[in-house]
């Protein structure tokens, strides 16, 4: 089968429509509606992200989704991104709609005075932003106008940059990993349009590289590709058909805390000024969604899957005996559904076949007897009997692979 084919059948926009995961409307073009399925996977990816970052040490935070003019004015968002931004009024006031969750991080640093013990301090934000994208540019997940970025903002003191982004190094690849995509680095360099002096531009890309070169990591550089406010290293993910997908990102920034004179009392008793790390790892949750759409055919592992379980009853004397699995799966977290019309059996598989269910429990004479199920897994369309109060656990375990 050609790749177009394979790509085409794994097409995110097709998949999401069939597969019941979110819409496009022309009441909101470029701004996706999630539907309850699209809201599963979204909401375990957001959990899993919000685990892993506690473990890690951040601290999750929240800011407004709209800030008064002068903020962008000073972050210098105004004068090199304002073309891409929403705007409006409120009393007389110039407002803009974020496109980047940065300041409102830095106006969070900033809104008490901090000392050295307390860096690193590690901010993780999932920030809804507004970029005014063309029209014709616009593509379901991949590419929209509204969108949640998972943004990280870690200020630290010179001394801490290489150890900091070593571990955002290592937590990205623990995220990737987990999902079992392989990755390619690039970093990327000043820009022709940039902030600051070229010699803090060079010591930031060195930094950069040293730790790329310490963990052994393979990259390549790409020249000029960096943001206005400092050099960046950035993560491409290899999908199931090979293809490669721009992610994650880890930039590093001496120029926004110099804009707003952010400090910290060091060892000495006396003012200094933190170094910033903005980071993201899925890129933004739309995206990532839309990626993991693909890269999976719809097929999601049983952990993402927003029906897990699909009961099958074969007649209307098991009904009874299948409500009350159902709700036994559902006190236990699971997500379960079930197929009540007077169908064949077979007709009622296929069709959670093509709903791309992962396992269907079929339950007939023989199962009500025994207090049992026979569980069919989608993958392999293996069967097998098993005992009602045995299948939340086997399930758990299947889970627990991820």
């Amino acid at each position: 089968m050609s790749m177009n084919i394979e790509a085409e059948k794994r097409n995110h926009r097709k998949l999401g429509q069939e597969l019941e995961l979110f819409a496009s409307m022309e009441e909101a073009p470029g701004m996706p509606f999630f539907l309850p399925n699209g809201m599963v996977i979204r909401n375990e990816l957001e959990n899993f992200w919000k685990k892993k970052h506690q473990e890690a040490g951040y601290h999750e935070i929240k800011t407004p989704i709209m800030m008064k003019q002068e903020l962008w004015e000073q972050s210098g968002h105004w004068d090199h991104y304002h073309e891409n931004m929403y705007f409006s009024n409120v009393d007389e006031q110039s407002y803009a709609i974020k496109p980047m969750s940065c300041p409102g991080a830095i106006l969070i640093f900033n809104h008490k005075k901090r000392s050295y013990r307390e860096l690193p301090i590690r901010y993780a934000e999932l920030g809804l932003v507004h970029r005014h994208e063309l029209s014709g540019s616009v593509n379901g997940l991949l590419r929209v106008r509204s969108f949640t970025q998972d943004d990280a903002h870690i200020f630290v003191r010179n001394d801490q940059i290489e150890s900091e982004i070593s571990k955002v190094l290592e937590l990205i690849n623990e995220i990737y990993s987990h999902f079992g995509f392989e990755y390619k680095i690039e970093l990327s360099t000043r820009p022709n349009e940039f902030m600051g002096s070229a010699e803090i531009w060079d010591q930031a890309e060195l930094a950069l590289e040293s730790v790329l070169k310490k963990q052994g990591l393979n990259y390549q550089i790409n020249h000029g590709d960096g943001a206005f406010y400092g050099p960046k290293i950035d993560f491409h993910i290899l999908d199931s058909l090979g293809r490669s997908w721009q992610c994650g990102t880890v930039q590093l920034d001496f120029l926004m805390p110099e804009k707003f004179n952010c400090s910290y009392i060091g060892e000495d008793g006396k003012p200094h000024r933190p170094v910033m790390i903005h980071r993201a790892i899925y890129g933004s949750i739309e995206r990532f969604m839309a990626i993991l759409i693909e890269h999976f055919a719809g097929d999601f592992p049983l952990w993402l899957a927003p029906v897990q379980v699909k009961v099958l009853p074969i007649a209307e004397s098991h009904l009874d005996y299948a409500y009350s699995i159902k709700s036994m799966l559902e006190m236990a977290g699971v997500r379960v559904d079930m197929d009540e019309r007077y169908e064949k059996i077979g007709l009622k598989i296929r069709d959670s076949e093509k709903q791309k269910i992962p396992y269907m429990l079929v339950i007939g004479d023989k199962e009500v007897e025994n207090q049992s199920v026979a569980i069919r897994n989608r993958k392999d369309k293996s069967q097998s009997s098993m005992r009602a109060d045995e299948i939340y656990y086997y399930l758990k375990g299947e889970m627990m692979k991820r």
